[in-house]
C-alpha cells in the first residue's frame, strides 16, 4: 500500500473511531438517555409475557402528553403514582387492539376501587380516529395521543411495530411486566392482584 493510500485511510478511520469512543462515552454518562435505573425491554428467547421481579424493576420512563380526547389536558404516567397501572400502547387502525378494548375496560371498571388504574398510549394515530374510537367503544380511561411515537419510545426497545402492547407498571412506577399482543383478563389479572399486594 502506498504512502498517500495509507494516508488516505487513515484520515477516515481515524475520525470514525473517536465518534465511537465519544458515543460510548456519553452513553454512560449522567446526561445519559438511558440510565441504568430506567426501564429497557427486552425479551429474552422471545418471550411475550415478561415478569420482572421486584429487585430487576427499573423506572419507566416520565410518559406524559395532550388527551387523545381533550388536547388542552396533559395526560401522564406520574398522575397515577402510588397506584397500579395497566399501561397498553393502542392504535385505532389496529384490529387486536379493538379485541382486547372490552377486557381494559373491565380492569379499568373493576380496578378504581382496588387502587388499580388503566392508561393508554395512541401511537401512530389521527386524532379524529382515535376520539372516535374512545367514543365508539365507550372507553373510560385516559389515553395520551402520541402520533408520532416519540413518547412511546421512551419505553425503550418496546416494538411499537408490534402493538398493542400492555405493561403493569407497579406503585412505584416500575415496570413489573409486559404482554406483547393483545390480552385476556385472566392474562393480566393475577399478576395486577400480585403486585398490588406488594
Amino acid at each position: 500500500m502506498n504512502s498517500e493510500r495509507a494516508r488516505t485511510l487513515l484520515r477516515s478511520v481515524v475520525p470514525a473511531v473517536a465518534l465511537l469512543v465519544l458515543a460510548s462515552s456519553c452513553a454512560t454518562g449522567k446526561d445519559a438517555v438511558a440510565q441504568e435505573n430506567t426501564f429497557e425491554f427486552d425479551s429474552p428467547g422471545g418471550q411475550t409475557q415478561i415478569f420482572y421481579p421486584l429487585e430487576q424493576r427499573k423506572k419507566a420512563a416520565e410518559l406524559s402528553g395532550p388527551n387523545v380526547v381533550n388536547p388542552g389536558e396533559t395526560v401522564s404516567l406520574s398522575d397515577h403514582a402510588g397506584k397500579v397501572v395497566l399501561l397498553n400502547l393502542w392504535g385505532a387502525w389496529c384490529g387486536p387492539c379493538r379485541a382486547e378494548t372490552h377486557t381494559l375496560k373491565a380492569i379499568a371498571d373493576a380496578g378504581r376501587s382496588e387502587g388499580i388504574e388503566v392508561l393508554g398510549i395512541n401511537v401512530r394515530d389521527n386524532r379524529q380516529y382515535a376520539a372516535d374510537f374512545i367514543s365508539n367503544f365507550g372507553v373510560g380511561y385516559p389515553s395520551i395521543f402520541d402520533p408520532s411515537g416519540r413518547v412511546a419510545l421512551q419505553l425503550r426497545g418496546i416494538p411499537l411495530a408490534g402493538i398493542p402492547v400492555s405493561l403493569i407498571v407497579d406503585k412505584q412506577q416500575r415496570v413489573a411486566a409486559v404482554y406483547l399482543g393483545s390480552i385476556l383478563e385472566e392474562d393480566v389479572r393475577p399478576a395486577l392482584e400480585r403486585v398490588r399486594a406488594e
